[in-house]
């Protein structure tokens, strides 16, 4: 997050907070001023700022504080005049129940959902269902989980429910990943929680578990939500006699929590990925209903990859060069042919390096694309009508015509670039969609 961003996000709110403090809402103003002194405090400490700025910061922040300050003062107080009575609704009084536990046993469940509170990925990441090439399988499941049920929920009532539990296994660099993606941004209404074994792991004793079981009482406050478990084995692998007792009772957590009695799971997805599924242990396994293999992507799918990482960048590829990409890229992986791609979109910046001679050409202007110049340079060989001997140096920054991509640039980037998936790899995972999966 760039420095800008945050101290507009801080900016954004407390003004936020301004607005319900006037409006009487003390407990949302009281938060929204704690968040945006976290932001304010964040840019200072860690974004580049002027002593000046960071000075009136500080300033600021010492304000909202105070203001916070008095605020759950008042709040205390507010709580201890106003007992429950009867005739209140029962939201009400789990309000007023929850206010009143907060000084005895609640502050540690508070802690403990805070750590996890950033987990929530608040912020989409713009991918849509169109910007994953191919696996159409694994598509349909999961909209099937999380788009459906939200849209037509008459559609899930009585005996047909939607999973509650999906593992993406593939090879690395398939979209497992960016099939999350996909989902936390089409998803609309659904909180999204992206944990990694980081966020669920203490070096304090019970604590690893007590984040499991926090982790899914904040996603049954929040419904519907969906749990992404990136790398998904590092948490929950087979148990065996020599692991440690913190490992193994983490492991227990999740099995009660996803599938144990009296736990809830209604309006709860638990998305898992991961490149060796056959280290989960089997009744993690079990819980994940739906075990969909993303495999390598097959030749249509890499064709539409290659015109996908390309976009708009200006190049002389037509559909048939695509296409023999596509076939020469067998066995490459989605994130291999994306390397391919980006060394062959640096090449032309390598021929602007390394051209001793320029010649003059008219194109539209690198400041405003609708205007068309005739004062253009771009590289040429020595011996081209107009060649100028000059380098790269001797170009205004705004005189520059870029090289567009060829076939040669594609091919040469290609010969440098090797698949990143084994054949062992692959046996492995074929042998395992083949006991326990279904294709992608």
């Amino acid at each position: 997050m760039t420095s800008s961003n945050t101290l507009q996000k801080a900016i954004d709110l407390v003004t936020k907070a301004t607005e319900e403090d006037k409006n009487k809402n003390y407990e949302e103003a009281l938060r929204l001023y704690e968040h945006g002194v976290e932001y304010f405090l964040h840019a200072v400490k860690y974004e580049a700022q002027g002593e000046r700025a960071k000075e009136s910061i500080r300033a600021k922040c010492l304000q909202y504080l105070d203001r916070a300050e008095k605020l759950k003062e008042y709040l205390k107080k507010d709580s201890k005049k106003k007992p429950v009575k009867d005739g209140e609704s029962n939201s009400k009084s789990e309000d007023k129940k929850s206010d009143s536990d907060s000084d005895s046993d609640n502050p540690e469940k508070k802690k403990l959902q805070g750590k996890l509170e950033g987990a929530i990925v608040v912020e989409k990441p713009h991918v849509k269902w169109s910007d994953v090439a191919g696996l159409e399988a694994a598509k349909e499941a999961l909209k099937e989980a999380v788009i459906l049920p939200i849209k037509f929920p008459h559609l899930f009532t009585g005996k047909r429910i939607p999973w509650k539990g999906i593992l993406l296994f593939g090879p690395p660099g398939t979209g497992k990943s960016y099939l999350a993606k996909a989902v936390a941004t089409e998803a609309n209404n659904s909180t999204f929680f992206s944990v990694s074994s980081s966020d669920l792991v203490s070096k304090w004793l019970g604590e690893s578990e007590k984040l499991v079981k926090n982790l899914f009482e904040l996603a049954r406050q929040h419904k519907p939500s969906i749990i992404f478990i990136d790398e998904v084995d590092s948490l929950c692998s087979s148990r065996s006699d020599n692991e440690s007792e913190s490992a193994r009772r983490i492991k227990t957590e999740f099995l009660v929590q996803m599938q144990g009695v009296g736990n809830d799971m209604d309006g709860i997805l638990v998305l898992g990925a991961t490149n060796i599924p056959w280290v989960l242990d089997a009744a993690i396994r079990r819980r994940f209903e739906k075990r969909i293999y993303i495999a390598l992507p097959e030749e249509h799918a890499r064709l539409d990859m290659f015109k996908l990482h390309l976009g708009n960048t200006r190049h002389q590829l037509t559909e048939q060069d695509l296409k023999v990409l596509a076939a020469k890229t067998e066995g490459y992986s989605g994130a291999d042919i994306c390397i391919v791609v980006r060394d062959a979109l640096m090449q032309p910046v390598r021929k602007v390096q390394s051209a001793t001679h320029f010649k003059r050409v008219s194109g539209p202007s690198p400041t405003d694309p609708n205007i068309t110049v005739n004062d253009l340079l771009t590289p040429c060989s020595p011996g081209d009508p107009g060649a100028m001997e000059m380098t790269w140096m001797d170009v205004p920054g705004d005189k520059l015509n870029e090289p567009p991509v060829t076939m040669s640039d594609m091919l040469r980037s290609l010969a440098i670039s090797k698949p990143t998936v084994n054949d062992e790899d692959m046996t492995r995972l074929t042998k395992f969609m083949e006991d326990f999966g279904q294709e992608g």
